[in-house]
């Protein structure tokens, strides 16, 4: 099984990012080839542990994370964005640029035979270079996702520059460059945010759209996370938006959606005798992650919503920085409310099995990339709320294909219990929302088929093989 291929891995400090990185490592490991993964030893003690039959072949590479002369704004401890406030993921870009010199001495000490990069570290490009080492790039993200953010070379001004978007309402439509009808745009009340975010240069002294395309324009190959059954369209006109310019043989490879291993037995926990006695795809999974920090105001709104829907419901619900105490988060009386119809599970939560259990019928969610691929690959109904990031715009076409209901929100971003109430009967129970949820049973035919989607991820190994170093 061996190929004597040696890849590192250099995933940025986002779990949403770290998760992903970490399962195409155990996969790539699976077959044969030495992983090294890169990142900080926080962030590696909070990793999944390795299977013991392939220990050997990845290689868990921990560099602290340099520190900021203001410690204020980058508290020692803080290695992810889900430790820090939004407003400070900025400083931890810088202390994360800093990572160059080791990871540099790191390449040159182990010569690999490629770097798989993801969105942040554009300096990995003058190391790759440098030491002719080939580059990938690996997206978390959907294929989609890049289209809409990713401006091709094509459209340029005069003096042959890449156009930028300069205002935010550039982004509440599809772009120019999509040549078929697309819902993907971000509603108004996010737009600013989100330009400025990924359009704007920040402190660290790039921006992050900057970043990105240093990283595309010198990578070999782009590898998305996803398949051509789900976004096609998007995969095909990637290619076109990279084609544009000198890299028109440059590959984009779909290498399937990462399936993580399915769980052997069951973890130790109550919720799970809780869920045995309820009925088949009755109950509603609530999940929003560590990413998206809500407000007192929402996460309230959310449990009168799933309180009204009458509906039987599993919440996840990790203790954010305003709340004093676990019950602080929820309304007066919630508990008792629900007790016997409805579970909130405090802090970590064994998602994965949970969504796997049989009682589960549909999850209200952030439509989170890796949320939307651990869900659908049981047939779940969807119910969106979007935040942040790829949130929305994945949003937007799991409801164009008929896959999720989105809650309705007010031109602020504001939402009411009782739209999510709706929404919710709507996915789960309601005559009307029979579609969607015959179109979700129908998606977990490609999204929980693990020989399509190891297809896909067999192809990308060939392209490794064939392309690394040692045959350049």
């Amino acid at each position: 099984m061996a190929t004597n291929q040696h890849v590192v891995m250099v995933p940025w400090l986002a779990f949403g990012h770290l998760i992903p990185f970490f399962q195409l490592s155990l996969q790539l490991a699976r077959v044969g080839f030495k992983v090294s993964f890169v990142s900080t030893p926080g962030n590696i003690k909070r990793l999944p542990k390795v299977p013991a039959n392939i220990a050997t072949l990845v290689e868990l590479v921990a560099f602290p994370l340099p520190s900021l002369d203001n410690e204020q704004l980058l508290p020692q401890g803080c290695e992810a964005t889900v430790d820090i406030p939004s407003e400070n993921v900025l400083y931890l870009k810088i202390a994360y640029d800093l990572l160059r010199h080791p990871v540099k001495q790191f390449v040159v000490d182990r010569k690999p035979d490629w770097i798989l990069a993801d969105v942040t570290p554009y300096w990995v490009v003058e190391i790759a270079q440098e030491h002719r080492i080939p580059l990938a790039f690996f997206s978390v993200f959907s294929a989609a996702t890049f289209c809409f953010f990713v401006i091709p070379t094509v459209f340029a001004d005069g003096d042959g520059r890449k156009k930028t978007r300069t205002l935010p309402e550039s982004l509440t439509s599809p772009p120019e460059w999509f040549d078929f009808p697309s819902p993907l745009a971000y509603p108004r009340f996010l737009a600013a945010g989100v330009h400025e975010g990924f359009y704007v240069e920040n402190a660290s002294g790039i921006s992050d759209t900057g970043r990105v395309d240093k990283i595309i324009q010198a990578s070999k190959v782009v590898a998305f996370r996803t398949c051509y059954e789900y976004e096609a369209e998007y995969l095909n006109l990637f290619e076109k938006i990279i084609g544009t310019g000198n890299d028109k043989h440059k590959p984009v490879i779909p290498i399937g959606l990462l399936l993580p291993e399915k769980p052997e037995g069951r973890t130790a926990n109550d919720i799970f005798g809780w869920l045995d006695v309820q009925k088949a795809n009755s109950v509603v999974f609530v999940g929003f992650g560590s990413e998206c920090k809500l407000s007192k105001e929402q996460v309230q709104e959310i449990a009168y919503g799933v309180e009204l829907s009458g509906l039987p419901f599993l919440w996840a619900l990790r203790k954010p920085d305003w709340a004093v105490s676990e019950l602080d988060m929820l309304p007066c009386g919630f508990i008792e409310r629900t007790r016997g119809r409805g579970v909130v599970c405090f802090g970590w939560a064994p998602q994965l099995e949970i969504l796997g259990h049989p009682s589960i019928g549909g999850s209200l969610f952030h439509s989170g990339w890796g949320s939307i691929i651990e869900t659908l690959q049981f047939g779940h109904s969807l119910i969106v709320l979007p935040f942040v990031i790829d949130q929305p715009l994945n949003a937007r076409l799991l409801v164009d294909k008929g896959l999720a209901v989105e809650i309705e929100r007010s031109e602020d971003g504001s939402f009411v219990r009782d739209d999510i109430a709706k929404a919710v009967r709507l996915a789960m129970v309601s005559e009307e929302g029979e579609k969607v949820r015959k179109r979700a049973r129908e998606a977990a035919q490609v999204f929980g088929n693990r020989d399509l989607q190891h297809t896909y991820f067999n192809r990308f190994v060939e392209y490794l093989k064939e392309n690394g170093a040692a045959n350049q």
